[in-house]
């Protein structure tokens, strides 16, 4: 008997095979490259697979993470994106360790449920669906931003709020409607956005790079302040939204032992070469000076915050910028516009997975009938995204991204350390090298010291980020409610039954 023909019970299919009852239609949007699970999970990914869907999820943030960054940390930006870098790459290799070894969806949520409770797993996986819900807003609010290149209306507020939510609002109808987008013109588009910013970084070396220039913009404990460069450094992880790529695709990868390292570490090599040159290019064009009231600042963000690589297409001499910025602006609208519709998907798909652990209520987590798509969750986090797009910060977004992903990402290495100890014999495909005996168990010195460098800077977030701090804890505050009085159903009807 095929396992679609089971009934459902005792030996109903896996919430993972389930998954693909639900959604394997030829036009299902609801499975696609970067996050669909196959129907049997079968391990199709090289090393050049795995890049691409990863870079394509982490490569888009250059694109508005330059200006956040820069707005606070002001000279000491391709540092402080250097120091972040770091951090990326140990909780890479944390969620490729979890990926491999515990193939289910869900990412830090799924790796704190075997490791530790329900309770943080739904924390986990919580403040994991904020950050997909401001990767919707401030992947959307960027391309809106960067299409002001063509219609210069665009870029001003609350025109660039309107595109962003429209922007929104058509793919959430994309999405409920259950069509699919090319997920090959996703990889064609990745190759070109690399060689883009390959292209923008070698002539801003040789064009713009001034290291005389970089130098004078430090000024230490002025620009920035001790309090400007610890928010700068925790905005900083805005620079990688989409780690959690790695999660949902180990699990698919041929030879995960082998692919996933290489395929991170190339990841890693890609992405902190872009932020090292770009960053030293847009602040070489754009020094740091002093405004009369005393303040300082650059151009980059004074002018550019929303789109900072258009910024650098401007700065370039002669005829270059009239064709540099067309292309970058067609292309960073194309990239921000899937990055969006890859959040949706993502926190729809979570959102599901949520609901088989009883986390959720059907409300957020059932699937369509008809559609075969979560529409219910799709639409609920397109008006969330929609609503925090109508403020027209992109710094706000900025702020409760970082406060859900270091919270998520140290919640990642914490659990990998946990079942490192509780469960040594778990069959990890790959493992993350560099270890340590502690009482007998090998603890990974990356996750150690990547939870406590997310740990700190999860606590600098909540110290410096005024508004993050209120939103981000009343996000959590809403979420534990909800899972609370649904437990509290749950347990109730199962005690009536």
């Amino acid at each position: 008997m095929k396992d679609e023909d089971r009934p459902a019970g005792k030996h109903s299919v896996h919430p993972e095979r389930e998954q693909v009852l639900h959604g394997d239609r030829p036009g299902d949007v609801f499975l696609q490259k970067r996050i669909r699970l196959p129907r049997r999970l079968h391990r199709v990914l090289g090393v050049s697979g795995l890049f691409g869907a990863a870079y394509g999820d982490v490569g888009s943030s250059v694109y508005y993470a330059l200006g956040v960054v820069s707005m606070s940390a002001l000279g000491l930006t391709p540092p402080v994106l250097m120091v972040s870098g770091i951090i990326f790459l140990f909780t890479a290799l944390t969620y490729a360790e979890g990926a491999t070894a515990l193939p289910e969806a869900g990412g830090s949520g799924a790796f704190a449920k075997r490791a530790f409770n329900d309770w943080i797993s739904f924390v986990a996986s919580w403040v994991l669906m904020m950050d997909y819900i401001v990767t919707m807003s401030i992947s959307a609010f960027s391309a809106a931003n960067y299409l002001g290149f063509f219609f210069p209306l665009i870029k001003t507020w609350p025109a660039d709020s309107i595109v962003g939510i429209a922007i929104v609002a058509g793919l959430a109808l994309v999405n409920t409607l259950g069509l699919r987008e090319s997920s090959r013109l996703n990889v064609v588009l990745v190759v070109i956005d690399l060689s883009t910013q390959i292209l923008v970084a070698i002539l801003g070396a040789f064009l713009i790079i001034n290291i005389p220039t970089l130098i004078s913009n430090i000024h230490w404990g002025q620009a920035p302040t001790v309090d400007e460069l610890l928010f700068g450094i925790s905005i900083s992880m805005v620079a990688y939204t989409g780690i959690e790529t790695v999660a949902n695709l180990g699990s698919e990868t041929k030879n995960p032992g082998r692919s996933i390292p290489r395929a991170v570490m190339l990841v890693f090599a890609a992405v902190i070469m872009m932020y090292a040159f770009l960053s030293m290019t847009a602040l070489s064009a754009y020094p740091v000076h002093q405004l009369p009231d005393g303040k300082w600042v650059t151009d980059l963000t004074q002018k550019f915050l929303e789109d900072p690589v258009m910024g650098i297409a401007y700065a370039m001499p002669g005829l270059i910028p009239y064709f540099l910025g067309f292309w970058v602006a067609l292309l960073a609208a194309t990239i921000l516009i899937i990055a969006t519709n890859a959040g949706m998907l993502g926190s729809s798909r979570l959102a599901y997975f949520m609901g088989q652990r009883g986390q959720l209520p059907a409300a957020f987590s059932s699937i369509s009938k008809k559609r075969h798509v979560p529409q219910n969750a799709i639409i609920i986090f397109s008006v969330i995204a929609a609503a925090l797009i109508a403020t027209g910060k992109v710094e706000l977004l900025a702020d409760l991204y970082a406060f859900g992903a270091v919270l998520a990402y140290t919640s990642a290495h914490a659990s990998i350390i946990a079942l490192r100890i509780k469960e040594p014999d778990l069959p990890r495909p790959f493992k993350i090298p560099l270890n340590i005996r502690v009482k007998g168990r090998e603890i990974p010195v990356t996750a150690v010291l990547g939870g406590l460098a997310t740990a700190a800077t999860w606590f600098i977030v909540v110290y410096t980020h005024h508004i993050g701090r209120i939103v981000g804890f009343t996000w959590v505050g809403i979420g534990l409610l909800i899972f609370f009085l649904y437990r509290r159903y749950k347990s109730r009807q199962k005690f009536s039954g």
